[in-house]
C-alpha cells in the first residue's frame, strides 16, 4: 500500500545463492528498530624498515562488514497490534537459527525502508523480557541482533570488482566460457591460456568442464 510504514523483513534462504524454491520463510517485525549500527574493519600489515621509527601499513582485506539491530517485540496491544511474544521470538529463532537440513544457520536477507538488503548470516541473538502478565508471560521483549556479511562467490566478485592480475583468482566454468575470454577478463590478455591450461592441467582448452573451477594465479608479463 502507498504511504505504509515499512517494516523490517528478515529473509532466511537454504541455498548459499539465495534462489530458493519454494520462497524463503519471512520474519516480520511489527515495531521498527530503535537502532541500526553498521559496522566495517580493514586489516592492515605493519611494514617497517629497520632503523625507522614508524611502520608502512600495507592493505590486507576488508574484513566482512556487521549489522547490529535493537528492536522491541511488544504484546501489550500498545502499537495496535496485539501479539504473542513468546511465539514470534520462536519465528525470529526459525528464521534466524540452526536449520536442520541443511545443517547450518539460514542464509539471510536483512532489510528495512531504503536501507540497502543485506545478505548476511546471524552472529549473535540477545532477547531481554522486560514486562510479564501475572503468570509470569512475557509482553514485551528487547531483541539485539548481530549480523555478518555473507555473500556467495560470484557476488562477492562482483560487488568488489576485484579484477587485479597481480591477486589470484578461482572461477567457475559456466557453459558460455572460453579459456582465452577468462584469460583476457583477468589479465587483460587471452595469450596466458597456455599458462593457465597447464597450471589447471587442462588437456583440451577449447572444452572446458562446465562447473570445474579454475585457478588464475598471478603471471610475470
Amino acid at each position: 500500500m502507498s504511504g505504509e510504514l515499512e517494516k523490517l523483513r528478515i529473509e532466511a534462504y537454504e541455498t548459499e545463492d539465495y534462489q530458493d524454491d519454494p520462497p524463503p520463510i519471512v520474519f516480520n517485525a511489527y515495531i521498527n528498530p530503535k537502532e541500526i549500527t553498521l559496522g566495517y574493519e580493514i586489516e592492515y600489515d605493519e611494514k617497517q624498515g629497520a632503523g625507522t621509527t614508524n611502520s608502512r601499513m600495507e592493505f590486507s582485506k576488508a574484513k566482512p562488514g556487521d549489522l547490529a539491530l535493537t528492536f522491541f517485540i511488544d504484546g501489550t496491544g500498545a502499537n495496535g497490534t496485539k501479539i504473542d511474544v513468546q511465539a514470534k521470538i520462536k519465528e525470529l529463532q526459525l528464521v534466524t537459527g540452526y536449520n536442520g537440513v541443511i545443517h547450518r544457520s539460514n542464509y539471510l536477507k536483512v532489510a528495512w525502508g531504503t536501507m540497502q538488503v543485506k545478505r548476511c548470516i546471524l552472529k549473535s541473538l540477545s532477547i531481554a523480557y522486560k514486562m510479564f502478565k501475572p503468570n509470569g508471560e512475557p509482553l514485551r521483549a528487547l531483541v539485539t541482533a548481530n549480523f555478518t556479511d555473507n555473500s556467495d562467490d560470484e557476488t562477492r566478485i562482483a560487488l568488489s570488482r576485484d579484477k587485479s592480475p597481480d591477486l589470484t583468482h578461482v572461477r567457475t566454468v559456466k557453459a558460455s566460457d572460453t579459456l582465452t575470454r577468462m584469460c583476457y577478463e583477468i589479465y587483460g590478455d587471452s595469450k596466458y591460456y597456455i599458462d593457465i591450461a597447464r597450471i589447471n592441467q587442462i588437456s583440451n582448452f577449447r572444452k572446458l568442464e562446465t562447473g570445474k573451477q579454475l585457478v588464475f594465479p598471478p603471471l610475470a608479463k
